[in-house]
């Protein structure tokens, strides 16, 4: 049996267990979420052009939203596509 929380437990034999990552906005102030910004908000858009959910990104769920917030706003005056040909 395994100790404590069965996160990670994928089958028998592995003992992997769940690191949480820490938000990037939460952990240094300095960080700013802007959408005139699109060197860090391509950080947070996928090859085609799509938002990456939280999990890929280590986000907590309030910076994620302003996140989405200024990617939709930056699409919008073009500093970035929509879609990635």
């Amino acid at each position: 049996m395994a100790f404590g929380n069965n996160r990670g437990k994928r089958g028998k034999g592995h003992n992997t267990t769940f690191h949480k990552r820490a938000c990037a906005f939460c952990s240094d102030s300095k960080n700013k979420i802007d959408y005139k910004d699109h060197d860090m908000l391509n950080r947070h858009i996928n090859e085609y052009g799509r938002i990456r959910p939280r999990r890929q990104t280590g986000v907590c769920a309030k910076h994620q939203r302003i996140v989405a917030t200024a990617v939709k706003r930056a699409r919008h005056i073009a500093l970035l596509p929509f879609v990635n040909e």
